[in-house]
Order: structure tokens, then sequence, then C-alpha cells
């Protein structure tokens, strides 16, 4: 077990963004929660040019933001904690970036793209029919998947931050690979995914990170640290 973690904060700071105001709360509860020290970093987009800037981070959370100032960045990051099993998480734009990213890399779909930031190829991630902005709903998750696990349960209530989301014409196609689709809204809309055999791969639209403004845990940063921390 390691006494500290170094995590990795992707994005470009936002000091009016809920969530970004939210995240170094939910690092502070959690790291009393779990008894280790987290030494957390935030890395600007612009500045994320190559790996090596990964290399001494345990965890790697890409967090709400989105278009961020150097996309490429992001989806290199997303790549580098995909490819060498490094924890990840990813919250609202990083879940949506994740999934470009997957669909990219593993799928072969290179024209895949995201509606806020391309206007041709497929379009992976498109505008929801109702924007998610400072809203809240319920979210189910799939039985024995890491969310359900992590939550301990079947069904919670989250907020968002967004615009943008799966688009519903490449569900099935998605479903085809190795990536888990793992939770959803009522409507039966993608809310969070996740891939097997990875130590630690977990994406949401929803920010979960939000509990800490109820001084509340997160658990899905818990389960993300724990295993960075390999407790």
């Amino acid at each position: 077990m390691k006494t500290h973690v170094r995590i990795a904060l992707v994005g470009d700071y936002k000091p009016q963004a809920v969530s970004h105001q939210a995240i170094p709360v939910a690092l502070q509860l959690t790291a009393a929660h779990l008894n280790v020290d987290i030494q957390s970093h935030w890395l600007p987009t612009e500045t994320l040019t190559d790996t090596s800037v990964l290399q001494d981070y345990d965890a790697i959370w890409v967090v709400p933001g989105s278009p961020y100032n150097h996309d490429d960045g992001v989806f290199m990051t997303i790549r580098h904690a995909r490819e060498q099993n490094i924890p990840f998480l990813g919250s609202c734009g990083g879940f949506q970036y994740a999934i470009v990213e997957y669909a990219r890399n593993v799928m072969g779909w290179h024209d895949a793209g995201h509606a806020e930031t391309d206007t041709g190829g497929r379009l992976v991630i498109a505008p929801l029919s109702c924007s998610l902005v400072e809203k809240s709903g319920d979210i189910i998750f799939q039985p024995d998947t890491l969310v359900a696990r992590a939550y301990g349960k079947l069904e919670t209530h989250e907020g968002y931050h967004c615009n943008f989301g799966v688009n519903p014409e490449f569900v099935a196609d998605l479903q085809q690979h190795p990536l888990i689709i793992s939770s959803h809204d009522h409507a039966g809309d993608v809310r969070s995914i996740e891939l097997p055999g990875h130590r630690f791969y977990a994406a949401t639209l929803f920010q979960s990170e939000r509990a800490a403004l109820r001084d509340e845990l997160s658990p899905l940063l818990v389960e993300l640290i724990k295993t960075a921390a390999q407790i």
C-alpha cells in the first residue's frame, strides 16, 4: 500500500465551474477517508505535448470543461491511461473525449468526432435532446460493474453540466467491443462506461465529484484512489 498518491487533474481550470470548485474538496474528503496523502496537480491541456508529462502520476482524472484548450493533449492522455493501465477517471467532458478516443483508436473509426468541435465524420458525441446544464437525474447502474460496486447499489441521483452525450446511433456499435456501457438514465441514454481488464477505467457523463459540496464522498473517486494506492 502506498502512503501517498499523485493524481493528475487534466483540464483547464475555471474557478467559476462548480465541478472545479468541488474537485479539491472531494480529494480532501477522500484523503481523510482513506488516510492517504493525495498530491494533486492541475495540468492545463496545452502543457500535454508528450506522455512524459504524465509519467510520475499514479492516477489520471480528465476533469469537466470541454472544449479543452488543447484537444490533442487530452486524447493523448486518455489513450496513455488506457494503454498503460493507469487508473483513470473521466467526468463530463472527460467521458465524452474517452468515447471519441476509444472509437478512433480501438474501434478504428479514425473519423470519429465530437459535435462540439467537429463538423464532419462520425459524430459519436452529439447534442443531447435536452440540455443537462446544472440539472440532475437518476442513474441506473448495470449489475456487477465497477460503478455499481463503487456505489454499493444499482441506482443513484447525480448532477450534470453538459449539452452533449453519446450519439444513440452508435450505441450498438460501441457494445460490440470490450467497452462496457455501465449505466443509463431512465430514458436509456448512456451515462457511464468502463473497460474490463483495466486496473480502473471509468468515465461518467455525470459529475460525481459534486457530492463533496454536500460533504459527501464521491464513490468513484474513492475507488480510483484505492486502486492507485493499492489498498
